[in-house]
């Protein structure tokens, strides 16, 4: 009876094998690309609940600014991807299909909401469009230099998932932002949260944690979409035991804060070697990058802020500036014949340019003004 089944079996996979083959052989590639664009279309859709609810609720930690928070992540979105899409028809950059030209403009729409990050609860509603329209030209120009080596300056760049150019730079020019737009009487005061807020900052955290592996593999071959998936998970999870067992060591007790935030610094440090990476290298790479987060929002985050006089409200240099940068360095270690010098070319101009961008486009964005309450939605909301 087994050696019968086992023959059926083998019979039931050859006659399988020989219809998909034959099925195979009758697609045309058109076909082909259709079927790839429709699965980066789901991809698509993961990276977009990733923008409006999850960076959208973790940022509601702020007691009295969640309908502010949510609707600033609304407006950066609704801000970022139109401007990113009609920059790239202007005929002078390579030409890609539509879905992945759409992925690429999330990317954009991900970093600002990065760099709106250190900004916010001190600017007006509209000025977080003003930052949108300010920052996607910078971006595109530091896509351009380091990504696709458009001056021939630079060489080939590891950072499939945008440690360097998507979180390193927008938290590096959201910093800078928040040099001219943050006043002393601001630094005075506090930053309240309450349990309601800390829920849903958790949950945020959460949803950006199931979609992150989409993020990361929206545009890597079909072939490296398995690898790069579970090396996301596996740093994710490296990075969230690391902030548990450091925020525990450090504070003596569990911080909502450091959960939320530095549990996500695997998926931020992975992303430069996330298709090149072995299961093991990933979690070193998750486990180090959680530690080195919880340690900054624990240690150096107040020596930070006094040091460039500025109040970064969400953090964005402990989860996405440092563990950036970290990740783009790793790449040298990881990622077998690598050009060691494009690499680090690749990060100082990625340093400079968010600086030199962070730096104009907040003082452009002082120009505006400054709201008369900081951390209130009653400022602007109808009660």
């Amino acid at each position: 009876m087994k050696n019968y089944l086992k023959k059926l079996a083998v019979l039931t996979i050859i006659f399988l094998g020989s219809v998909f083959n034959g099925y195979t052989q009758g697609v045309t590639s058109s076909e082909i690309s259709s079927i790839l664009e429709v699965q980066q279309y789901n991809r698509a859709i993961h990276i977009m609940a990733m923008l409006l609810i999850g960076f959208g609720f973790l940022m509601v930690f702020v007691k009295k600014y969640g309908r502010s928070s949510l609707t600033a992540t609304f407006l950066l979105v609704s801000v970022a991807i139109p401007t990113y899409l009609s920059i790239k028809e202007m005929g002078i950059f390579e030409h890609r299909g539509e879905i992945e030209q759409f992925i690429l403009a999330e990317f954009a729409a991900a970093s600002l909401l990065i760099a709106a990050g250190a900004l916010l609860g001190r600017l007006k509603i509209f000025q977080y469009m003003i930052l949108g329209l300010l920052f996607i030209p910078f971006f595109i120009i530091n896509e351009l230099v380091v990504i696709e080596d458009y001056f021939n300056f630079v060489g080939t760049v590891a950072d499939t998932g945008g440690s360097i150019v998507i979180h390193a730079f927008g938290a590096i020019f959201g910093i800078s932002a928040a040099i001219s737009l943050t006043t002393k009487a601001q630094r005075k005061i506090p930053i309240l949260t309450d349990a309601t807020s800390d829920r849903f900052s958790l949950l945020g955290s959460m949803i950006l944690w199931v979609f992150w592996p989409s993020f990361c593999a929206a545009l890597v071959p079909a072939e490296a979409i398995p690898l790069t998936v579970v090396n996301v998970f596996i740093a994710l999870s490296g990075s969230t035991i690391a902030t548990y067992i450091a925020s525990v060591s450090i504070r003596g007790k569990i911080n909502v804060a450091d959960i939320a935030n530095a549990a996500l610094a695997g998926g931020v440090a992975i992303g430069a070697t996330c298709d090149y990476a072995t299961h093991l290298e990933a979690m070193i790479i998750g486990l180090v990058a959680g530690a080195i987060s919880t340690i900054g929002f624990a240690i150096f985050q107040e020596k930070q802020e006094k040091f460039h006089k500025i109040i970064d409200t969400c953090g964005v240099s402990n989860l996405h500036g440092i563990p950036g940068i970290f990740g783009g360095l790793v790449a040298i270690l990881v990622v077998e014949g690598l050009d060691v010098s494009a690499q680090i070319k690749g990060i100082l101009l990625t340093v400079i340019l968010a600086i030199i961008g962070g730096l104009l486009s907040g003082k452009i964005i002082s120009w505006f003004g400054k709201p008369n309450e900081i951390y209130n939605d009653d400022t602007e909301f109808v009660d």
